[in-house]
């Protein structure tokens, strides 16, 4: 096993875990139009966990790779997602708290890529 992969395999377990908590969250906020974020966070939180429990097994870089591929999806999607809610916002919508959620996703997923391509140096 390389122990170079536990320390981001535990990061990225812990990164899943959040966007599940998130994506009940996001749910519990307003039920009857945030399905899709229990789905969502409920989905890529488990897949992201999944990434991070396959680093804490593998010598490979294949789970890392993955990893980061994921991770640059859900940035992309919460770039786009939380210039759309701020945008409503902005317009006076209601919707500062997914605004907020959305962002808080955003600035952890950057994080992850951060820790992900610090812990690809060291192999």
């Amino acid at each position: 096993m390389n122990a170079s992969n536990i320390p981001i395999g535990r990061w990225y377990i812990g990164f899943g875990l959040f966007l599940i908590l998130c994506g009940i969250a996001g749910y519990a906020s307003n039920p009857l139009e945030a399905q899709t974020a229990l789905i969502s966070g409920g989905t890529f939180g488990t897949i992201s966990a999944g990434w991070g429990f396959w680093m804490t097994r593998s010598k490979g870089l294949l789970p890392k790779v993955a990893a980061g591929l994921t991770t640059l999806m859900l940035i992309g999607a919460f770039i786009w997602r939380s210039i759309v809610s701020w945008q409503a916002v902005a317009e006076g919508e209601p919707k500062r708290f997914a605004a907020s959620l959305i962002s808080t996703m955003l600035i952890a997923s950057v994080l992850s890529m951060v820790r992900l391509l610090r812990s690809s140096k060291n192999m």
